[in-house]
């Protein structure tokens, strides 16, 4: 499979662009700085270096999958930037089914037995500061709900999301999801596995699924 990630130097991208070299697809990175990508990835991958903003649809015109990773600093209030990108994306694939589009989404558009979780992270002092992020990304899944004509597929942490290595986990839909250990946590490189799980065998079509470490 051709899979192209938006941000792959991040912290979820990078994990990402291993486990898909580690099963042998061919990985293409979309990023602002191709040194780093370099570092990082040596000559594994190929690379493009631009803005998100600036992708073009010759971009991904002979790719299988895009995998949205795309991150803003928190604190730096350009969250909103989570939903102009997905409607760019978006802009670029209508009325297409190749390729499928993921994209990494936060975990406050989940419910939990209180409601919405971005409405309990609000509660938490100096939320003000980072709360942007995930009410944006709770934003972005909204818009991404109305969209028909293009193969795309969400996914959200749970309540912690932590760099970490890879574990089983568990699969939801659009609930907060706890282990046996009463953790709601995910680690980057167990949503990596549960992403390409996803794009290797097809499950979720034009909706949201979540993932938990086990």
């Amino acid at each position: 499979m051709k899979i192209g990630v938006i941000g792959a130097t991040g912290k979820a991208g990078s994990k990402i662009v291993f486990e898909a070299l580690d099963r042998g697809h061919q990985v293409t990175a979309l990023v602002r700085n191709a040194k780093k990508a370099k570092t990082l990835f040596d000559s594994k991958v190929t690379i493009i270096e631009k803005d998100a903003f600036t992708i073009t649809k010759q971009d991904l015109g002979n790719l299988d999958v895009v995998i949205d990773a795309f991150a803003v600093p928190m604190g730096k209030h350009l969250a909103y930037q989570h939903i102009d990108l997905a409607v760019h994306l978006i802009h670029l694939l209508r009325e297409t089914s190749t390729p499928r589009i993921l994209f990494i989404l936060g975990a406050g558009s989940l419910q939990s037995d209180k409601g919405l979780f971005v409405e309990q992270l609000k509660q938490i002092p100096n939320s003000q500061d980072w709360i942007d992020t995930p009410e944006s990304q709770a934003f972005e899944l909204d818009f991404l709900r109305t969209v028909k004509n293009v193969n795309w597929v969400g996914v959200s942490p749970s309540q912690n999301f932590v760099d970490g290595p890879k574990t089983d986990y568990i699969l939801g839909q659009d609930n907060v999801l706890f282990n046996e250990q009463q953790k709601s946590e995910v680690s980057t490189g167990t949503m990596a596995v549960a992403i390409l799980d996803e794009l290797e065998t097809p499950t979720v079509h034009q909706a949201r699924f979540t993932v938990c470490n086990k």
